[in-house]
This record gives structure tokens, sequence and C-alpha cells, in this order.
């Protein structure tokens, strides 16, 4: 099955001041029909890249329960790109 382009637009991003490798929350539509929300942004421990950590909820037992995560590679590497750069480009101006 051929996987359909993914077009993501109004990124906001919102830097937070740096803990624990945590600098910004992201948010993002996707194909003009899904808003995701809350997607944090961190460093790397050696500092020289940024992983996305997406949202869950923590039940009261401490089990996390995902709520938004792209559920193949090329997708996770493509979200990240854009987000990123928007990270990125923010920096850059500050």
């Amino acid at each position: 099955m051929k996987m359909k382009e993914i077009v993501v637009s109004e990124i906001q991003i919102i830097p937070v001041k740096p803990k624990d490798g945590l600098v910004a929350f992201a948010s993002c539509v996707i194909n003009n029909q899904f808003y995701v929300g809350d997607i944090a942004i961190y460093t790397r421990p050696n500092g020289e890249d940024y992983r996305l950590v997406y949202p869950c909820k923590v039940l009261p037992n401490g089990k996390k329960i995902n709520c938004f995560h792209p559920i193949n590679r090329e997708t996770a590497e493509m979200l990240k790109e854009e987000i990123i750069g928007a990270y990125l480009d923010l920096t850059e101006k500050v």
C-alpha cells in the first residue's frame, strides 16, 4: 500500500526554560484535519540532536497510554524534520 503524503502546517513552538533536556513544546495541524498538541522537544544526551516525545496519559496506577504517535519510521522522521526545523528557525531569530 502506497503511503499518502502528509502535510504538516501551522507549527507552533513554545520554548521553555531548559530542564532535563526539555527545551520546548510544539503543536501542529496534519493534513488540515488533525490538530496535535503537547509534543515535547528534548535534546539528546549528547546535545547534538533532538527527539520528539508525544503526549500520553498516565493512569493512577502509573501505566502510560499513548494519545498520539507515528506508527512508522518514515512518518516519525518527517514530523521530526518539520517540527525541529521550526524550532531551529525560532531559536535562530532569538
